[in-house]
């Protein structure tokens, strides 16, 4: 980043300086960008130089800010974004002691108003990639996503066992805290098949706290809780609870489903499916968002009309491809 950007502002020193004020010209015309021991190094071989190791990257940043002009009008939200963003790097550098706008200056950026520019369009460029491949999903795609994920709200009860183990036990120790928990869990399911009250139980043992006092009540969605937790409980039948004490990150959970609301309608949900499987698309490929802008480019019937950008261009095309 630091390099591509002290790039650019040497094109716009030269842009300047080619511009204004007296210029030292060749015979040809040529202008005289520096001279050492006799030889004259022109702007124009400056600029053959350049184009041939940075110029596609500059173009196509040019081009990428064009279009992104062109597709969103309302800056308000990038602007909200950056802004928040640069708050809360700035704290957490000044919390560390160091220098903010020491450290823009060596990434490479002016000072904190251009890069929090950078931030905001980084963040629309975001939003059109995500605009694009949700406009690229398929109702099939759309229909296997909410029959597979999207569920009712589910309110339980749940007692949880935390095996005790201190940071520096050794993997005996760990298994031996992993036992413990795990039986101390079946204990508690024999007193719950005796009778013993189920919200009394999870005040007196949960290691929950946030719902022990509670009862251990819990009203979730599938995507709010660990996937074994919702397994178990999505199982259940409305007052049944776990035979077995169910094992997560967390430790050896005791759930009792108390119920489950209806799925929500398609049409209520449909714009958090699309964001849920854009996202999935992110995570798995992570040239993801190179490669829809190259498509995005080819709807604007981008033409590069230079040879060498061009074949680099296509080069850089191919390596995403692969």
């Amino acid at each position: 980043m630091k390099k591509k950007l002290l790039v650019i502002s040497l094109c716009a020193a030269m842009l300047t300086v080619s511009g204004c004020g007296k210029v030292p010209k060749l015979k040809n015309g040529e202008e005289v960008a520096a001279s050492i021991d006799g030889k004259k190094f022109t702007t124009d071989e400056l600029y053959q130089e350049m184009k041939q190791y940075y110029g596609t990257a500059i173009l196509v940043d040019l081009i990428d800010k064009f279009i992104v002009e062109k597709e969103i009008k309302d800056s308000k939200e990038a602007e909200t974004y950056a802004d928040s963003q640069v708050k809360a790097l700035k704290a957490n550098y000044e919390q560390s002691g160091m220098n903010f706008e020491d450290a823009l200056i060596n990434a490479g950026f002016e000072n904190e108003k251009t890069y929090k520019e950078y931030v905001a369009l980084e963040y629309k460029k975001g939003k059109i990639v995500e605009n694009f491949l949700a406009g690229e999903l398929t109702e099939e795609e759309i229909k296997k996503y909410y029959e597979a994920e999207i569920f009712g709200e589910i309110t339980a009860k749940h007692i949880l066992i935390s095996p005790e183990v201190a940071d520096n036990a050794t993997d005996e120790e760990k298994t031996a805290a992993e036992k413990k928990a795990k039986e101390e869990a079946e204990a508690l399911i024999k007193r719950i098949q005796a009778g013993e009250d189920f919200e009394t139980l999870a005040k007196e043992n949960s290691d929950d706290k946030g719902s022990a006092s509670e009862g251990g009540k819990l009203t979730f969605t599938k995507d709010k809780v660990v996937s074994e937790f919702w397994a178990a409980a999505n199982s259940l039948k409305d007052g049944d609870y776990t035979a077995e004490p169910v094992k997560s990150t967390y430790g050896y959970h005791i759930i009792l489903r108390v119920s489950q609301k209806e799925r929500p309608k398609m049409e209520d949900v449909i714009e958090d499916v699309k964001e849920a499987l854009v996202l999935e698309k992110m995570n798995a490929d992570s040239n993801l968002k190179n490669k829809v802008w190259v498509k995005i480019r080819k709807k604007y019937d981008l033409k590069i009309e230079d040879s060498t950008i061009g074949k680099i261009y296509k080069n850089t095309i191919k390596d995403l491809e692969k």
